[in-house]
């Protein structure tokens, strides 16, 4: 068997949590609590297109937050 989240024929999502981190999901497993859909089903690449597009800044939010006030201080 292999791996759901490797599978370059797949049909993926993609998932952002609410610290705005992004995950690649596999489209027939369920979506877990605390994420939701940001990119509705497509293949593999243009879902990992869509995360490295999107996704740019690592950080969580809480932590952006958080030094984003320390330096206004």
């Amino acid at each position: 068997m292999t791996n759901p989240f490797e599978d370059d024929n797949g049909e993926y999502l993609v998932l952002v949590n609410d610290e705005g981190q992004h995950s690649l999901w596999p489209s027939f497993i369920d979506v877990p609590a605390g994420w939701r859909i940001v990119k509705d089903k497509d293949n593999r690449a243009a879902c990992l297109a869509y995360i490295d597009e999107n996704w740019t800044d690592m950080r969580p939010l809480s932590l952006v937050r958080t030094m984003e006030g320390a330096a206004a201080s």
